[in-house]
């Protein structure tokens, strides 16, 4: 998909998003060039309007933006970038260029099973997750089962603090599971989806 630099006199304008939170970090603009360095470097690299040149987004206070992915509208005019940025995005020192705080707890659980998903890849010694793995799918299964006994328990008998505690033990192995056979907590919330009735 070829894009249309020339619409806007060799400039598109290039939204940034945090991949994990969701949340718009920042607008930029690209020219061509600036385009094809983000695409090598997997750094978001705009062209600064004010200084006339490429600008690698984090090249001085070393805040860069880690590109995901980038995606094209349906005009060929504007980009959406995904990004994981390695600090505060504006130059004020806030999260986001907008003054939003990039936090979003439940968005957490994506990353989490991404990064489980990076330890079933690479199976680093010394790690409990990895020792999950190793252990295979019918361990994996029976420590579900007994955090669901340990939930239940806590949800009963015990504390509020008790009860999140030993939840927040069932959904991690729940999805050390999910990760092993293959599946996502977006699968779960698409089947949830789909049992909605509104």
């Amino acid at each position: 998909m070829k894009l249309d630099f020339e619409k806007m006199g060799g400039l598109i304008p290039a939204i940034v998003q945090d991949n994990n939170t969701n949340k718009v970090l920042m607008l930029g603009f690209m020219n061509e060039e600036a385009y094809e360095e983000t695409k090598e470097t997997g750094k978001v690299t705009f062209f600064s309007r004010t200084k006339n040149r490429l600008w690698m987004k984090g090249e001085t206070s070393g805040s860069i933006l880690q590109v995901v992915s980038i995606m094209v509208d349906c005009d060929n005019d504007t980009i959406l970038i995904k990004a994981n940025p390695t600090g505060p995005v504006c130059h004020t020192g806030a999260d986001t260029c907008f003054g939003e705080k990039n936090v979003e707890d439940l968005m957490f659980l994506k990353y989490l099973q991404n990064f489980i998903e990076q330890r079933r890849q690479e199976m680093p010694e010394g790690s409990y997750t990895t020792s999950l793995f190793q252990k295979g799918v019918n361990r994996m299964a029976q420590k579900v089962g007994e955090e669901v006994v340990e939930t239940v328990i806590e949800a009963t008998n015990g504390t509020e603090d008790g009860f999140i505690y030993e939840a927040s033990d069932l959904i991690y192995h729940l999805i050390v599971l999910l990760t092993s056979k293959g599946l996502r907590l977006e699968d779960l919330a698409r089947e949830l989806k789909k049992r909605h009735k509104g």
